[in-house]
C-alpha cells in the first residue's frame, strides 16, 4: 500500500518455509530446516454476483472448496466480512476516533484552520451510505450450519470437524452493500470512480502453523489464503469493468446488464473496479505480461497526458522488478484509478488519478512492486507489515532511481531519515508489533515503511551488495506463492553470504535497540573505537593519514563468523560486549570516519568521525 500520511517524514517464527514451485503450494513439502513439514491452506472460489448500480447494492452466491492440508482436526472456520467496517458502531471507527493521529482521508475538520473539530467520515455516514455483508445461508457438504456475524467476522461453528487432508464445500448467500468510499473500497470516491471493489466479498480466513488469522478489520493490511477464483458478474451495460483474472469469454448483454466472467488462478484475493467513463488502453511488456489502464476519460488534459505517458514507464518498472526480484508469473496487469491512495491487489493496483507525472510514476511503482512483497511473497501483512511495505519501498525506489533517471546516490536516503526521525521522538515500538497494536499511525509507518527499507538496504551494508541481489532473487525461488515469516528472508541472506545473521534480525525487528558507534580518540597510528548502542555492527572504516592518502579498513562483528566481501583490509573481530576496540593503522592518522558511505543506520552521525 503506497503511504500517504506521515506525521512527519515480530514475532520471529522458528518455522522456515520450504522450497516449491508454483505447481507445488498445496503439497506437504520438507521445510528448510528439515525438520518440520510445511504446509498451507488451498481454497477454489466460485462467485456469481448481481451488482445494482442504482442503490450500490448486490447478491451474491459463492461456492468455496476448502483443503484443510494442515495436520490439525479443525472444528471452526472463519471469514472475513470487511465492509461491515463501514459503519458508525464498528472496531474501524472506534479505532479511528480514539488514536491520536487519524488518517485524514477518513476524517473532515468541521471547524476552522485555527481551531480545528475533526469528524469521523463513518459517524455520518447514513443507512444507504454504509457497507454490509449480510450472510443468509450457510452450508457445509449440503447441510446448514451454524454462523455468528462478529463485526467484521463470520464465525462458523462446523457441524462436521474438517479432518486433515479433507476437502469440504461450502455454499452460501449474501447480499452487501458497497460503502461510501472511506477507505481503499467503496463507491464514489473523490475523483468520481464509481465502483472500488477491494475486500468485498466473504473472505475465508488463513489458518497455518499459528492458528487462525481472523482479525478484525480496523483499516490496516490483509491475509489470505491461497486458490483459485472463478467469477460472474452481472452488472449496467455502460459500466466497464477491470481488476484480477482474466476474462473467460464473450461479454454477454441481457437487457440493461451485462454479464462477464473471470478466472484468476494461483491467487489470494481478487478485486474490481467500474466505471461507465472509464478510458482502457494496454500495452504490451515484451516476454511479459499484457499491461491494462483503467482511467477517467473525463480527466484534466494534464492528467489524460500523464496516464499516457505512465504506460511506458510501466513497462520499465515491470522489466525491473522482474530483473531483480524473479519473473512476474501472471499474463495481465492492470493499473486502475480508484480508491483513496493506491493499494496492491492481485493482478491490479487501485490508485488515485489526479496526480503530477512523478507521483503517478511513483505510486504505480510502488503498488507494482507489491506485486512481489506481498502478493508472491505472501506475508501476513498483519503481524509482518514491515516485510511487504519495507521491502516493496526498498525496491521501488531504486526502480525509481533508474527509471526516473533520478542519480541519487542513496535511493533509500529517505527511509533512513524517516527512521532516524522515529527515533528521536521516543516514540518508536518493536517492528513485532501488529499492525493494528501501534500507539499511533506516525509509528506505524515509520516502522512498517522506512524502517523496513533500511533493513534490506542496511542488509546489503551487512552482507554486501551483490550478495543482497542474490538474497532477493533467492528469497523469491524459494518462498513465492507461500506465506513467508521474517526467518524465511534472513534465512535466504543466510546461504547466500554464509554469514550468521540471525542477531540482525533480532536487533532490528523484535527491539528498538539503535546502532551508534563512535571514534572517540586518534593517537599517532592508533584508533580507538566506542560502541555506544545497544546493536552490534561490523564497520566500514575510511583512514585518512597526514601524508593525504587514505586506507579503507572492515571490521568484522565476531558474531557473523565471516566477512562480506571487500576490499578494505581486514581487522581482527570486535566481538559485541566488548564496549571499546583499537587498531594500528599503518601511518600516522589525521583523521577517521565510521561508515562513510552512511549506509549504516548510526542514530548520531556527530561522533562517527575525528
Amino acid at each position: 500500500m503506497k503511504k500517504v500520511i506521515l506525521s512527519s517524514v515480530l514475532a520471529v517464527t522458528l518455522l522456515a518455509s520450504c522450497h516449491s514451485t508454483k505447481e507445488a503450494v498445496n503439497t506437504t513439502v520438507k521445510s528448510t530446516t528439515e525438520t518440520n513439514a510445511y504446509w498451507q491452506q488451498h481454497v477454489n472460489y466460485n462467485m456469481d454476483i448481481d451488482m445494482n448500480v442504482e442503490n450500490s447494492q448486490y447478491k451474491g452466491k459463492q461456492t468455496l472448496v476448502y483443503t484443510n492440508n494442515s495436520p490439525d482436526v479443525l472444528n471452526k472456520v472463519y471469514y472475513h466480512l470487511f465492509f461491515n467496517a463501514f459503519q458508525p458502531e464498528s472496531e474501524m471507527n472506534a479505532r479511528l476516533k480514539a488514536i491520536s493521529d487519524p488518517d485524514r482521508r477518513m476524517v473532515t475538520n468541521i471547524g476552522t484552520k485555527e481551531n480545528p473539530i475533526i469528524q469521523s467520515r463513518i459517524d455520518v455516514l447514513q443507512p444507504n451510505e454504509i457497507g454490509f455483508i449480510k450472510v443468509n445461508s450457510l452450508t457445509q457438504n449440503g447441510k446448514a450450519v451454524s454462523h455468528e456475524t462478529v463485526g467484521t467476522v463470520l464465525e462458523v461453528s462446523l457441524n462436521t470437524p474438517i479432518q486433515p487432508g479433507e476437502k469440504v464445500t461450502f455454499n452460501m448467500e449474501f447480499n452487501a452493500q458497497v460503502p461510501l468510499q472511506i477507505r481503499r473500497s467503496g463507491r464514489d470516491n473523490a475523483e468520481g470512480v464509481a465502483l472500488s471493489m477491494t475486500q468485498w466479498y466473504p473472505k475465508l480466513a488463513e489458518y497455518d502453523f499459528e492458528g487462525w488469522h481472523a482479525d478484525p478489520y480496523i483499516g490496516r493490511e490483509f491475509h489470505g489464503v491461497w486458490g483459485d477464483f472463478n467469477v460472474t458478474l452481472h452488472i449496467d451495460k455502460d459500466f466497464v469493468v477491470g481488476g484480477t483474472g482474466y476474462q473467460v469469454g464473450e461479454t454477454k448483454i441481457n437487457g440493461n446488464k451485462k454479464t462477464l466472467k473471470f478466472n484468476a488462478p494461483n491467487v489470494h484475493d481478487f478485486t474490481w473496479a467500474a466505471d461507465p467513463d472509464f478510458k482502457h488502453d494496454t500495452m504490451q511488456v515484451p516476454n511479459g505480461p499484457l499491461l491494462h489502464f483503467y482511467y477517467k476519460k473525463d480527466l484534466e488534459q494534464e492528467y489524460l497526458e500523464n496516464w499516457k505517458n505512465l504506460q511506458p514507464k510501466t513497462v520499465e518498472l515491470m522489466d525491473y522488478f522482474s530483473q531483480k526480484v524473479g519473473k512476474y508469473p501472471y499474463k495481465q496487469y492492470s493499473v486502475i484509478q480508484g480508491g483513496d491512495g493506491g493499494m496492491e491487489y492481485a493482478m491490479c493496483t487501485l490508485i488515485t488519478g489526479k496526480r503530477k507525472f512523478g507521483s503517478l510514476v511513483g505510486v504505480t511503482a510502488h503498488e507494482l512492486a507489491h506485486s512481489w512483497f506481498q502478493f508472491l511473497l505472501a506475508s501476513n501483512e498483519s503481524k509482518h507489515e514491515w516485510m511487504d511495505e519495507g521491502f516493496t519501498s526498498y525496491i521501488s525506489h531504486n526502480a525509481m532511481n533508474v527509471v526516473m533517471k533520478e542519480n541519487k546516490v542513496n535511493p533509500n536516503s529517505g527511509g533512513y531519515r524517516g527512521y532516524y526521525y522515529l527515533v528521536s521522538t521516543g516514540k518508536e515500538q518493536p517492528q513485532t508489533t501488529h499492525s493494528d497494536r501501534y500507539h499511533s499511525n506516525m509509528a506505524y509507518g515509520i516502522a512498517a515503511y522506512n524502517k523496513g527499507e533500511v533493513f534490506l538496504a542496511q542488509l546489503a551494508y551487512v552482507i554486501g551488495e551483490e550478495n543482497l541481489e542474490k538474497t532477493l532473487k533467492k528469497y523469491f525461488t524459494d518462498f513465492s506463492f507461500k506465506h513467508p515469516k521474517p526467518l524465511d528472508i534472513i534465512r535466504s541472506a543466510e546461504k547466500v553470504s554464509g554469514l550468521e545473521l540471525d542477531w540482525y534480525l533480532t536487533d532490528w525487528t523484535q527491539t528498538t535497540n539503535t546502532i551508534d558507534y563512535a571514534v572517540t580518540s586518534v593517537e599517532g597510528n592508533t584508533v580507538n573505537l566506542e560502541r555506544i548502542g545497544a546493536m552490534p555492527m561490523p564497520l566500514d572504516i575510511t583512514v585518512t593519514y597526514t601524508d593525504k592518502t587514505t586506507e579503507n579498513f572492515y571490521i568484522p562483528l565476531q558474531m557473523m563468523r565471516g566477512e562480506k566481501p571487500t576490499t578494505a583490509t581486514l581487522l581482527k573481530d570486535w566481538a559485541w560486549a566488548y564496549p571499546t576496540y583499537s587498531f594500528k593503522a599503518n601511518k600516522t592518522v589525521k583523521s577517521v570516519q565510521i561508515d562513510p558511505k552512511k549506509l549504516m543506520a548510526d542514530i548520531d552521525k556527530t561522533n562517527n568521525t575525528k
